[in-house]
Parts: C-alpha cells; structure tokens; sequence
C-alpha cells in the first residue's frame, strides 16, 4: 500500500507527525485520517489548502486512503492564480482549511479528534494520486498528473539511496505544496513509517532544536544555517543533510561540511519526474554534482541534432530521463503533454547536464537560461556563477546571457556583495576559460526568487 505505515496492523508511534504545536500518534494519524476519508470517499476530486498544519496531514492522508485524487494549492498563492487551478483540475471541494475566497467550491472540515476505523481497500497503482501545479514560469500553471505507482517508486528509491528507515526522524519547514516539502517529506514519512517534523518556518535556530535523523532544506536554508554556527553545529548528531530544488552553492557545501561534520546530499528531479537522480548516503557527495540515477532510472544527453553527448565530464547537453517515477501527463493540455514526453517515454526536462565516466551528473542549468551561447562557445550558467561565489566579496551571484550583435550572448552577472565588477571579472577570467569571464558585472541589492530559493532568471534578464 502507499501509506504503508499508516496499516492498522503498524505500530504505534506516539509522536509520529509534530506540525504547529500539534502531536499526532501513529493511531491518531490513522484514525482521524480514515475519518476525513469518510467525509470525502466517492469524490473525484478535491483541493487542499496546503498550510503547515495538522489538518493539511490529515487531509493529504485521507485522500490517499480513500482513494481521491487531491490538489494541493498554495495558502499564499495570487486569487488569479488560485482560481486557474481550482477551476483548471475541476476540484469538488475544499477539504480542510479554505481560503477567504473559496472560489464557489463547498468546504469539508477536517475534524483533529475524529476517529474512524473503516477499511479502505487498497486502490489500483495506477491511479492518480495527485495533481500538481507547476510554477507557470512558463505561462499559467499546468497540472502535473502523478499515479500512486510513481510516488511509491520514488520513495522506495529514495529510501535506499539514502538508507532511510522507520527509525529517522525526518525534520524540515518546506511548502507542503511541492514535491520537496509534500512528496519527499510528508508522504515519504508516511510510507516508509519514520517521524515526521515540520518546523513550520525553516529557521536554523528551529533545524537546530529538532532533534533529527534526517534533514530537508533548499540552498537558501542551508546557506543561512551555514552563517550561523550554533544551528550548524547543533546538526553534527543527524545522520543525513540533504539539499535541493535549486543548486547548492560550492561554498555552502564546504562550510557545512565543516561545521557539521557532513557533506550533504544533493539530488535533482522535477515536479513531472519526482526524483531521479541523487549522491548517496554511502557514496561520493562531491560539491556542484548531483550524483547518480536512482534505482530504475534511465538518463542521457543530446545535442541539438538529437545525437548523443558523450559522457566525458565536460560535453554539455540536453538532459532527458525516463523511468517508474514519470507523471501520466499534464491535466487537460495532451499538447504539452507530448511536447514534454517522446514515444519512448523519455522526459525532456528542458536542463543541460554534462555527465562524468563514472555516470557522475553536474546539472548546468535551464536550456533556455542557462546555456550562454556567447562567440560560438557553449557555456554553462552555474559553472561561472560558483567560481563567483568563491570570491570573499560575493554573497549571492545568478548569470545569464543578454544579446550581443558581436557575441550572439553577452555573459552578465548579477551579484548581491561589495566586490569591484572589474576585480571579478578578472578572478572568473584566472578560475575558469577567459571566454567564459562575464563581460559586465551588476551590483544588487537581492535576487529575485520563488518561494523554493530559485532565482527567477526570465525576471533578471528584463532587468536594465
């Protein structure tokens, strides 16, 4: 079953999810999961408002008890963008919390102290899990369709990628309305059976106070544990760090390897693909790369013609990947559909990658801004933008290519420090190749971001 752990027949835990000052033993957790089963069994399908909180756990576990694909949709999401995935997925209600604006849709309370001891029968593999919106960086959002057989693969990949077991407790402050926060987290938590603790917010005086096994943060929350050395330290007992949704850069790596004793785990994935790829708890974690396939998972590189990369740690290309964890689709749009999986079922998951002898991947970055294609050179984003943040002067450094009538591309790097632009145009020049130096360095005061820590690089690029 999915929600392996949540078998009647399990042991019970009696802190087995700590979310907002809630407790909920493992019989807890059944119970009043199988009564919000009740409440919406035979439903096609419905919206969570995805807050950190004990209702949104229960709601997530009941769907998947009963059986009833769900949504789960932003608390902080724009009324524009709320209403496009209510109305888009064709929710029936709101089960749980509900937004002030509830947009028509009928609300299902989830009740703490209900407890029902039903039996649901185990639904097909097959079936649709859950409908995921993705950030719309590319236009409105698109609801990625995802079954129960690959949600199951993923965690059951994961979890021996990172000898996860029932004994870990697993802490983070993530969005519950991502694969990181919602698939990795919360329902990895409940398939594999170990402690679940959500922080709420993912502060590192709270990382610190938590007492786990097992560690998820973006960069952004790694890097601010790294600047403060008594949350950092306090971390030295877990067994696990791990890193993703954006790249963590190389000098967070190192000083959390430092102060923690642990180098992290990074691994990489996509909302249509859940993860795919991951160092591993008993293997390399080398700084800047995200390790191998998981169990079942094909990948390769192509160039522009559609031939194949060669595997020589420096050739970049177009990285593609297929395997169990795959979505069934994008929710009523087959166009996209197709443009995003071949007849093959291979993925493109529109990142560049080089990838090493020893099947070592480097991600790079997004095809389309992250390769810079500047004086008939292909260069990668990320691999100036590390070499940026190893000068003492750079707290924060994204790079993109503009249009140049001489280059095709102009390198730019925007950079949050006090270093002189000339001073790191010459350091990048003495790191790396000199065509791969940035020809105009921009001094910041931020960087644009989404709520996961990346930086949105299509807003940087209108920048002037």
């Amino acid at each position: 079953m999915l929600l392996a752990s949540l078998n009647p027949a399990s042991d019970d835990i009696a802190d087995a999810v700590r979310i907002d000052g809630t407790v909920l033993s493992r019989s807890d957790l059944v119970g009043a999961a199988t009564a919000a089963a009740e409440r919406v069994a035979g439903a096609g399908r419905v919206a969570v408002l995805a807050t950190p909180s004990a209702a949104t756990v229960l709601a997530v576990a009941g769907c998947l008890i009963a059986g009833v694909p769900f949504v789960p949709v932003p608390a902080d999401v724009g009324a524009t963008e709320r209403r496009h995935i209510v109305g888009d997925s064709g929710a029936q209600a709101w089960l749980g919390e509900v937004p002030e604006e509830a947009e028509g849709l009928p609300h299902i309370p989830v009740r703490l102290h209900a407890r029902s001891w039903h039996r649901y029968a185990e639904p097909p593999s097959e079936a649709t899990a859950l409908i995921m919106y993705t950030s719309g960086t590319t236009g409105a959002p698109k609801g990625v369709v995802m079954s129960r057989a690959a949600i199951a693969a993923d965690i059951d990949a994961l979890a021996e990628a990172w000898q996860w077991t029932p004994s870990d407790t697993l802490v983070h402050g993530l969005p519950l309305y991502h694969v990181h926060g919602l698939v990795l987290g919360l329902l990895g938590s409940l398939r594999i059976g170990n402690r679940f603790v959500h922080t709420g917010r993912p502060k590192p005086e709270l990382y610190a106070q938590a007492g786990g096994s097992l560690y998820f943060g973006v960069p952004t929350v790694w890097s601010r544990i790294a600047g403060d050395g008594d949350a950092a330290r306090a971390l030295a007992s877990a067994r696990l760090l791990v890193s993703g949704s954006a790249p963590l850069p190389v000098p967070v790596f190192d000083r959390l390897a430092e102060l923690t004793g642990h180098a992290p785990v990074e691994r990489y994935g996509s909302t249509e693909t859940l993860i795919t790829i991951s160092t591993l708890a008993d293997g390399e974690r080398r700084p800047g790369w995200v390790g191998l396939p998981l169990r079942g998972i094909e990948t390769r590189l192509v160039d522009e013609q559609g031939g194949l990369v060669p595997h020589d740690a420096e050739s970049i290309g177009a990285l593609q990947v297929r395997g169990p964890t795959m979505f069934d689709g994008y929710l009523n749009r087959p166009d996209a559909t197709a443009d995003a999986l071949d007849s093959d079922g291979w993925y493109r998951t529109g990142d560049v990658a080089v990838i090493d002898a020893d099947g070592m991947h480097r991600i790079v970055g997004r095809e389309s801004v992250d390769l810079i294609k500047s004086g008939g050179y292909r260069i990668g984003a990320g691999e100036i933008e590390t070499a940026l943040l190893g000068h003492p002067g750079v707290v924060e450094a994204a790079v993109v290519g503009l249009p140049d009538d001489d280059l095709g591309q102009r390198i730019v790097a925007f950079v949050v420090g006090d270093a002189e632009p000339q001073a790191l145009t010459d350091y990048v020049a003495q790191q790396l190749s000199v065509h791969k130096r940035p020809r105009e360095v921009r001094l910041v005061e931020s960087l644009p971001r989404n709520a996961m820590g990346k930086v949105l690089k299509k807003e940087l690029m209108q920048w002037h």
